[in-house]
């Protein structure tokens, strides 16, 4: 593996937050990343928004929504490409993750919205796309699909550690060396239940800051009926989707008191799942939009006891770390390498998956 060159690349993340499109380059051979390039976040409009959310939980979303998604992605890409216009002839390939609309592995189904070709051929250049699918039709849970990115942002880090994603759904991988598989898996709601309650109840489109959390108490009876779930209590290989959680319990909280009382649930079934890890971190490095909320990075941090940080603590950039993950991924696609392992989606052997696209 060691004789691969690195060749730039492109990943593209669209998480479950529903927020917008993550474009980040990278350099890399697939197994080492020798270089960063820049990164950019393009937010959704109302209306691509809005037909995203319509097609969640839909296994044959209307394509119109993948084009549209896809275009919004190419437009990002552009727009990154003319804010640095010298590294538009050095990629050479890109990771289009898409939108997943639907993961329901125990059905062998995980849907992920968004057109390779049309990105391919409105670009100019290969994209590899489809990352999960041969994962599932293993026998794997499609996700989480980071953890290998992670294990190569840690090379140099002294272990155990976590690495924490708190996206839409919260996840977890243990690293301790880059010679041992990470252990991964989905540990539950991250910012998801979250930003459904505040857009409900609030004139804010996200729990900003944790200004309307911090405000508030957090009800033990809701918070008991809400961690009432045996998710929670599996043993790995696990993983959720978008719609395993609802924010129907809060309902009838005020607006602070139900906030306060979704983020203690993300910390609770955050730290609640560190004990199905191979041993406890000495420390927890926070990715993902939740580690600029400090409701939940001070409620992970009470509960584990564990020193919490977000990754910029260690110079990785905490908006760009999944999209550069697709970059990187792109790459062992291109390979052959494994993009999944039995310890991170239980499949049974080291799978690699991806669909290249070429652009002519």
């Amino acid at each position: 593996m060691g004789g691969f060159a690195p060749i730039w690349a492109l990943g593209l993340m669209s998480g479950t937050s529903m927020d917008g499109i993550d474009a980040a380059i990278v350099e890399t051979d697939g197994v080492r990343v020798t270089a960063f390039g820049p990164a950019a976040t393009t937010p959704y409009d109302d209306a691509l928004r809005d037909r995203i959310r319509a097609a969640l939980g839909n296994a044959s979303p209307d394509p119109a929504i993948a084009r549209g998604l896809t275009d919004a992605h190419a437009a990002c890409i552009e727009d990154l490409l003319s804010q640095h216009p010298d590294y538009k002839d050095k990629i050479q390939i890109v990771g289009l993750h898409g939108h997943t609309v639907l993961h329901a592995p125990a059905d062998g189904v995980t849907v992920q919205i968004g057109d390779g070709p049309r990105l391919a051929g409105r670009l100019g250049i290969d994209v590899v796309s489809d990352f999960r699918t041969a994962d599932v039709a293993a026998g794997g849970q499609g996700a989480p699909f980071a953890p290998l990115y992670h294990r190569a942002l840690c090379d140099n880090i002294e272990g155990p550690v976590v690495v924490l994603n708190i996206g839409g759904i919260s996840n977890v991988t243990w690293i301790d060396g880059p010679k041992t598989d990470p252990v991964a898996f989905d540990t539950g709601p991250g910012n998801a239940l979250l930003d459904d309650w505040i857009e409900n109840t609030t004139d804010l489109p996200y729990d900003m800051n944790g200004q309307v959390s911090s405000t508030g108490k957090v009800d033990s009876t809701t918070l008991g009926k809400l961690l009432n779930n045996p998710y929670f209590d599996a043993a790995p290989p696990k993983s959720l989707d978008r719609l395993d959680f609802s924010i129907d319990a809060v309902h009838g909280l005020s607006p602070a008191d139900g906030a306060a009382t979704l983020a203690r649930f993300t910390c609770e079934t955050v730290v609640s799942n560190l004990r199905q890890l191979p041993s406890t971190p000495v420390r927890i490095l926070v990715t993902g939009g939740g580690r600029k909320n400090p409701t939940l990075m001070a409620g992970v941090s009470e509960l584990s006891g564990v020193p919490v940080a977000p990754v910029e603590a260690v110079g990785w950039d905490g908006d760009a770390v999944e999209a550069q993950a697709f970059g990187f991924l792109a790459v062992r696609s291109l390979r052959g390498l494994p993009l999944s392992v039995p310890s991170t989606t239980g499949v049974p052997v080291p799978t690699t998956g991806g669909s290249l696209h070429h652009a002519a």
